[in-house]
């Protein structure tokens, strides 16, 4: 059957997904040819989620890269899987009992729950694999990992293709806190109180908002006062005066009830009377109201504000180093919900152990301090917001907020009368300043987080980062670009302990079991309870029952029961230990962070800790392709682990991409409503125009701008390629029931010598684009070489070919013609799947699909220079006719003659093997040879060659130039409103990147416009 007119996306791309998924065409080591393995790991996407551009974008340049590799018969791998995503899933499950109107996280309890998560899961958690799929991507989907396989509720332990990823990661918890790399303790985290749980920077988004900024006073203690000088930059005296108070700025008043200090900058000469006496906190019960130090650090700035600021270590992360440094107690003031604590002792018994601390009469260790309450009763389980308000009003009720003066307490001091308007009274107003502040607010939850002081779970990350720094410095890992080195280094050189812990139930649970210890819970790490049960009957006398408890709060009941040990006024302390009794056991509640997990992405996915098949032929794997915005959270961890788990790099290449943006560059939001649906896309386009669209951007280190009109101009590119196979088919170069061509040897006709030299370039400059990772040079190259050379001038110059009386001729045409489009369809297979395994299947009979194709190898020495140069000749010579035809508006369809100087035996012979397909082309009439043009030519050079259109005759030489005057005169009025505001600094400084980039690109355009313009008009002075 012949060739369909066009190529039908929405009907071929499942046909064609479905008949590469019978065949396991994506297995790993099909196609293998070589020993040489290639594995890429798919950055996995959250369980939750859907496709979106970044995803598009991402997958594609794997898939280019796999199916590039499969087709050179190396023995491939593209690892798929997804992440279990904690907080997303949880939150996911939640709404959807909601909405079906079933019991809640909390009535159901942890293991219900989690059943429900398992059951969610299996109905909902492939959705993006099966669009992964419609993209075309070429992972070995029988493989598909999970991050939480194998942990309890999974339905599909056992399966074999399914390695045991949740006791991968439990095993690699217990080996690393057993030699002391993990350890819990106490250090701020950003606290989410809508899921009660920390969670990563990643998960923060810091939005710009409407704040305030409160000035307070913090009286000296005992009324003490200390002379207060201002000076300027000359040492002059501006402000001179006695103080009994000194003035801190804050955007968060309710935190002021857990200060632990006042900090200044050492240099600040105007708090030197001052460093090392007390203040007093402005807020809270009179007769119980908190004195705290004036300490020195560098970390106040002495020009901002008052230079003076508050230090509440337990609720902000530069106050928290400041405390750390300066042996400063953090007092947390909220619970879990954002709330201020309720619990504990009353608040004159805790402010006066506080105060004990301030005057050096006490120390506290952190829990003894996080234990300690200093939220005044009246605010007691207020939420955060509603506390501040309250705080506020009673600190200005007391006089002791700053105050300015003001001659509108409305509207403040710089309201404008109107004409006739009696300026009002001058008062004195608190000093507040409506400032814009950046916010932090959970990615998912929209509330806003809390840093909070709270025990978690940690990686020393510092005892592990020097093997993964030495890895980049020494090559053994290349990250691209170079920029992200320095990124990497920055961000290892100066790394924080790494919190892995998280308050949900979905995860993998920390393997920590607690039993009563000397003095408090010990514990027992161990890969499972079994495992915890026979280290805990090794500390306690045979014979020992164990009971299995859910929590502390439980254990200490049992021990209450049991034996009198328990102090119930402070639960979680035992005082001795005699036994033999009934003991309980507790496992840690918390869950490990989803980057922990999925840092063991590479081995754990391939089998480890059993020495598998899979571990042997594809680790170390390959390439990482991601996005530069996880290189902390993911690759750098990822690095970590490998290294310390198995001694070896995870991969030898990463490849970061930048966000992809809309056509103007700016960040696609769904506010904005510029969000570009890739899904959308492959159903009006085909996935292939977005594949294209994809990797043609791809510049390493660029800004990714997609654009609906690239695609739909790519989806042209599929049709240009389908058109010229069709061509080729009524031509009987190609068709289904033929057998395939293989390259002409020794052809005759210059045009088959010309392309197919043209094809062994393309080929060559292809592999060593993507081997360099320059994916928009591989696509941009094979555009230039498919639409140009093969469906625009091969196929117009095949014609009288085709048609010759020489049958030789027509048969080595047709022969070479078939090569030449085998050619192109394998090399656009990696990143147009879909058309190219469709045309490969109508043109001839086949072995095996395109995506087993054997990826070509012949060299640039196909190259014939004396065709390459005679066909580039007549292209020249027809371009540049063209050319000058459109610029001086030339009726399209009118052949003119054409006058020639400087025809050597070359040129003639070029001309005369030529003739037919350049007057055609070109639109010429003739061709005469002359020693000289006459006037109301308008010249062309090609090569040594220079040709003459006489057009005085022809067009209106005045009406042109008038045309074309006018539109330079537009433009010039458009580049200079372009140039106006480029080199206007406050439009620079001011306004988004984006705008600026599309400022310089708009220019960059109209100069373009205006030298061609201008070019024009030295053509039009040449006719007179």
């Amino acid at each position: 059957m012949p060739m369909e007119k066009t190529f039908n996306a929405a009907e071929a791309e499942p046909r064609i997904n479905k008949k590469w998924q019978d065949q396991k065409a994506f297995a790993a080591g099909a196609n293998k040819s070589r020993e040489e393995s290639f594995c890429v790991m798919i950055p996995p996407p959250n369980v939750t989620g859907a496709l979106h551009v970044g995803h598009a974008f991402n997958n594609t340049l794997q898939d280019i890269l796999t199916r590039w590799h499969r087709m050179r018969g190396f023995d491939t791998l593209w690892q798929p899987g997804q992440d279990h995503a904690g907080i997303a899933t949880q939150l996911m499950v939640e709404k959807e009992l909601a909405k079906t109107g079933q019991p809640s996280r909390a009535e159901l309890g942890r293991e219900a729950f989690l059943d429900k998560v398992w059951e969610w899961k299996g109905q909902y958690g492939g959705t993006i694999v099966e669009q992964l799929k419609r993209l075309g991507c070429s992972c070995d989907w029988d493989r598909n990992a999970f991050t939480m396989a194998g942990a309890a509720g999974d339905p599909r332990v056992g399966h074999e293709n399914s390695p045991n990823f949740h006791d991968a990661v439990i095993k690699v918890f217990v080996e690393m806190y057993n030699k002391g790399l993990i350890y819990r303790g106490k250090r701020l985290v950003n606290w989410d109180p809508h899921f009660e749980t920390a969670i990563s920077d990643l998960e923060v988004e810091n939005i710009e908002v409407a704040g305030h900024m409160w000035h307070f006073k913090y009286p000296l203690a005992g009324g003490a006062t200390y002379t207060y000088i201002e000076k300027d930059e000359d040492g002059n005296v501006t402000l001179e005066e006695e103080r009994d108070y000194i003035s801190i700025a804050t955007t968060r008043p309710e935190t002021m009830l857990g200060d632990g200090a006042v900090a200044v900058h050492p240099d600040d000469e105007r708090y030197a009377p001052i460093v090392g006496t007390l203040c007093e906190i402005p807020v809270g019960p009179k007769e119980h109201r908190r004195l705290i130090p004036i300490i020195t650090d560098e970390y106040p700035d002495m020009t901002f504000g008052s230079g003076a600021v508050k230090i509440t270590g337990a609720h902000d992360f530069n106050d928290y180093q400041v405390a750390k440094r300066g042996g400063i107690p953090m007092y947390r003031l909220m619970d879990t919900r954002g709330a201020m604590r309720a619990d504990g002792a009353d608040y004159d018994h805790d402010a006066k152990i506080a105060g004990d601390v301030a005057n050096g009469k006490r120390t506290l260790s952190e829990a003894e301090a996080d234990a300690i309450n200093l939220v005044p009763e009246h605010l007691r389980g207020l939420d955060r917001f509603d506390a501040r308000d309250k705080v506020v009003a009673e600190i200005t009720a007391e006089g002791l907020a700053v105050m300015t003066m003001s001659d509108d307490p409305r509207l403040g001091p710089k309201k404008k009368l109107k004409k006739g308007e009696e300026a009002p009274e001058v008062v004195a107003v608190p000093l507040v300043e409506a400032k814009p502040i950046m916010q932090p607010f959970g990615d998912r939850s929209k509330v806003v987080i809390e840093p909070m002081h709270t025990d978690q779970w940690y990686v020393d990350a510092a005892k592990i980062v020097g093997p993964a720094l030495d890895a980049v410095r020494n090559g053994d890992i290349k990250i691209m670009p170079e920029s992200g080195e320095k990124v990497y280094y920055h961000w290892l050189e100066n790394i924080e302990p790494w919190c892995i812990s998280r308050q949900l139930w979905w995860g993998h649970q920390i393997p920590v079991w607690y039993v009563p210890g000397e003095e408090d819970w010990y514990a027992i790490c161990a890969a499972n309870e079994e495992e915890a049960l026979k280290e805990a009957a090794l500390r306690f006398p045979e014979g020992t029952d164990f009971r299995i408890v859910a929590d502390a709060q439980e254990a200490a009941g049992v021990l209450q029961a049991d034996i009198d040990l328990m102090d119930t006024k402070d639960e979680g302390t035992i005082r001795q230990f005699e036994g033999p009794m009934v003991i309980p056991m507790f496992r840690d509640a918390d869950v490990l962070d989803t980057w922990f997990s999925s840092g063991l992405w590479p081995i754990g996915t391939l089998g480890w800790p059993e020495d598998s098949d899979e571990m042997k032929r594809f680790f170390p794997t390959s390439t990482l392709i991601t996005g530069q915005d996880i290189l902390f959270f993911w690759v750098a961890r990822m690095i970590m682990m490998q290294l310390a788990v198995v001694d070896q790099v995870p991969f030898d290449t990463v490849y970061l991409h930048q966000l992809v943006r809309d056509e103007k560059g700016k960040k696609m939001s769904k506010t904005t409503g510029n969000v570009i649906d890739p899904l959308e896309i492959v159903d009006e386009y085909g996935a292939d125009a977005l594949r294209f669209t994809n990797t043609a951007m791809a510049s390493i280190g660029g800004v990714l701008k997609l654009s609906k009109d690239r695609i739909a101009g790519y989806r042209n590119f599929g049709t240009k390629i389908w058109n010229a196979t069709r061509f080729a088919e009524m031509n009987d170069a190609v068709g289904a029931d033929k057998a395939p061509k293989s390259m002409p040897q020794n052809p005759q006709a210059t045009l088959n010598k010309w392309i197919i030299g043209e094809t062994a370039k393309v080929r060559e400059a292809t592999d060593k684009a993507l081997a360099d990772y320059r994916f928009n040079d591989a696509a941009l190259g094979l555009y230039a070489f498919v639409w140009g050379k093969v469906c625009d001038w091969y196929v117009e110059f095949s014609k009288p070919l085709f048609g010759s009386d020489d049958v030789a001729v027509a048969q080595e045409t047709r022969d070479t013609m078939a090569w030449v489009l085998d050619q192109c369809m394998i090399m656009l297979h990696p990143i147009m799947p879909f058309i190219t395994e469709e045309l490969w299947d109508n043109t001839a009979k086949r072995d095996k699909m395109l995506v087993h194709g054997d990826w070509p190898e012949y060299t640039t020495d196909l190259v014939d220079p004396q065709a390459e140069a005679e066909i580039s000749w007549v292209i020249s010579l027809i371009e540049g006719v063209r050319s000058a035809r459109a610029q001086m508006n030339v009726p399209a369809g009118l052949f003119v003659p054409l006058l020639a100087t400087g025809f050597g035996e070359t040129e003639k012979a070029a001309w005369g093997r030529n003739e037919a397909i350049i007057k055609r082309m070109a639109r010429v009439e003739n061709l005469d040879l002359v020693d000289g043009f006459p006037k109301g030519c308008i010249t062309v050079p090609v090569g040594e060659a220079t040709f003459g259109m006489p057009l005085a005759d022809i067009i209106d030489v005045d009406a042109e130039k008038a045309r074309l005057e006018k539109s330079l005169g537009k433009l010039a009025k458009e580049l200079g409103g372009l140039r106006g505001r480029l080199n206007n600094p406050k439009f620079a400084e001011s306004a988004p990147a984006e705008v600026v980039e599309e400022a310089k690109a708009n220019l960059a355009a109209r100069e373009g416009d205006e030298a061609k313009l201008k070019e024009a008009l030295a053509r039009l002075a040449e006719i007179g």
